[in-house]
């Protein structure tokens, strides 16, 4: 496995293995690896013939007061995940480098679906991910990239930039990996007391809620989240910043659940904020 830090490295390597006849997924990410990610690098190497992660902890996607400064990092488990896991390179670079000096250049998506959900709470928050996948696509020149479903409204931000902007990439949203108790995965889950972790998994459970009463036939919203917040309000140490049931094509509201929709929500458990979905569909439940 190769280690790089450099944009001119890891675009020579992604070149060289091109004119080789071999394709080459991206998998994006922040560090600080766990199984979550561990399972895009397992959709990417079924996508592609060579697999490039990316270990950048993005500073434009933090918003003041955020916690750029103490989030987690672990470089060398990062590497040692990674070399376990059969990945050909990792693109490791400094700040500098990927946002050189006078760095002038932002990529934005449109506020319907940027100023919506988590957006409408962290204003900037998706300009900077656009920004940092522009860079990395770029950089990188992957034919496949892999995201995961728990970051929805992400995925759907970076499918619509790559239309916009005749991205060559194939973007792949894997599934939402979780633990046996069903708390999805996530570098936060690290900043939880345990108290706070013992609530966490209720997230799982109201989701589970909603996805039961589409099963028994439920379509109208405000029914389907007045139940999930019942749900989340048996937990003392939940407090919800949204729930929300929109469309998954365009996370525009919804009055009925007819199509493929989407249902996210955002908890904070003290100062920690934890994301969750699932998706409501005749043919897909999750």
């Amino acid at each position: 496995m190769r280690t790089l830090r450099l944009t001119d490295e890891v675009r020579d390597f992604s070149r060289a293995e091109k004119r080789n006849g071999r394709s080459v997924a991206l998998v994006p990410t922040m560090g600080y690896l766990h199984d979550g990610h561990m399972s895009l690098v397992a959709a990417a190497k079924e996508a592609a013939d060579v697999v490039i992660v990316s270990i950048f902890v993005n500073p434009t996607q933090f918003g003041a007061g955020e916690d750029l400064d103490k989030y987690p990092r672990d470089v060398e488990r990062d590497l040692e995940l990674c070399r376990s896991a059969g990945v050909d390179a990792v693109f490791l670079p400094e700040t500098s480098t990927i946002y050189p000096e006078n760095h002038a250049t932002s990529v934005e998506v449109d506020e319907t679906l940027t100023g919506v959900l988590c957006g409408r709470f962290r204003p900037g928050h998706f300009k900077g991910v656009a920004t940092v996948v522009s860079i990395l696509f770029n950089v990188c020149e992957p034919d496949v990239a892999v995201f995961g479903q728990k970051d929805a409204q992400q995925a759907v931000v970076i499918e619509r930039m790559c239309r916009d902007l005749h991205f060559p990439v194939k973007i792949i949203v894997s599934p939402i990996i979780r633990e046996k108790d069903g708390l999805a995965l996530s570098s936060r889950n690290t900043y939880l007391t345990p108290a706070q972790r013992k609530q966490a998994p209720v997230l799982k459970s109201a989701l589970d809620e909603a996805v039961m009463m589409y099963n028994q036939g439920e379509r109208d919203v405000e029914k389907i989240l007045t139940s999930v917040k019942k749900k989340l309000a048996a937990s003392p140490l939940a407090r919800p910043q949204y729930v929300e049931l929109v469309s998954a094509k365009d996370l525009q509201p919804v009055k009925k659940v007819d199509s493929k929709a989407l249902l996210a929500l955002a908890v904070f458990f003290g100062s920690t904020r934890l994301i969750d979905n699932v998706i409501l569909a005749p043919d897909s439940l999750e």
